[in-house]
């Protein structure tokens, strides 16, 4: 599966360009780093304003990453930021805007705001930077963690299946699914690239590990593991499912699903014009007199 876009190759670390003066403080190693400056990469090359970009997190080790960019952030709740990056991009259609978050943001308590902001199709990048662990909480069982792993919240050995975020961005109806991992710089950025230049909703999980409270999954265990599908980008879903659900969740990297629909924000945009070329757009006063 080829996941390279046609742009010229950048050193592997980030330019300064989009960079705040805030020094990231995650833990020596944390795959975050490598997050950073694969996105830098590729929003360099996209020649983004900085202030046309906003970058939106939830809670979480990963989504502190709007404080290290020099472009607008708004870090929200737990769980909470697919909801607040809807409400941006609905009133400032014209901003380029960047869900950010981990695999415990997301997919535990953020799980129903995916969802309907992925069948919506918003035009956003969403980039799941995934651990499976809760980090910024020390330890706990993620809904991407394996059976039988032992944590601080399953200190026996976990009984949960883990949750696929490809498969659940498939069926949910992202428009771009593709994962990465945050060791591979070069893959991250080109697929990056190719996300956000994608019309509607891109979900893009990025393996990232956590090597202060997963050690199981460290980068020793994924260098053993990784490797990008030569499979060309299915546009029929039921074949990119049936490939995802043959595959190792964490073990393939790609573009595996992409193709074109109606955006929410491009069809409310069109509706609202739509209905005031019907009825004509009322002023001020005649609203204000109409609830009197």
């Amino acid at each position: 599966m080829s996941t390279t876009a046609d742009v010229k190759e950048e050193p592997l670390k980030a330019r300064k360009g989009h960079r705040s003066d805030l020094k990231p403080v995650w833990c020596p190693g944390c795959g975050d780093y490598g997050v950073i400056a694969g996105l830098g990469q590729a929003i360099d090359v996209l020649g983004y304003e900085s202030h046309r970009i906003v970058f939106v997190s939830g809670i979480g080790c990963s989504s502190r990453l709007p404080y290290f960019f020099n472009t607008y952030g708004f870090h929200t709740i737990h769980g909470r930021a697919a909801a607040v990056a809807l409400g941006v991009k609905m009133g400032n259609p014209d901003m380029r805007v960047i869900l950010v978050g981990g695999d415990g943001d997301f997919f535990s308590i953020g799980t129903n705001h995916f969802i309907h902001t992925a069948r919506r199709n918003l035009d956003i990048l969403a980039i799941c930077m995934d651990n499976s662990i809760y980090g910024l909480t020390k330890g706990q069982l993620s809904p991407t963690s394996g059976i039988d792993f032992v944590t601080a919240s399953s200190p026996y050995g976990s009984v949960e299946p883990p949750l696929n975020p490809l498969a659940l961005a498939l069926t949910c109806g992202a428009t771009f699914v593709a994962q990465c991992y945050s060791a591979n710089i070069k893959h991250l950025k080109a697929t990056l690239i190719e996300a956000e230049r994608h019309p509607g909703f891109s979900f893009v999980n990025v393996i990232s590990p956590c090597l202060t409270f997963n050690k199981q999954k460290s980068f020793a265990y994924y260098k053993k593991r990784i490797s990008v599908s030569e499979e060309e980008v299915k546009t029929d879903l039921a074949e990119a499912l049936t490939f995802i659900l043959a595959q190792d969740a964490q073990s393939v990297l790609g573009t595996f699903y992409q193709v074109e629909r109606p955006t929410y924000d491009g069809s409310q945009a069109a509706m609202a014009e739509a209905v005031a070329n019907e009825r004509g757009v009322p002023t001020m006063v005649e609203l204000i007199e109409a609830f009197a």
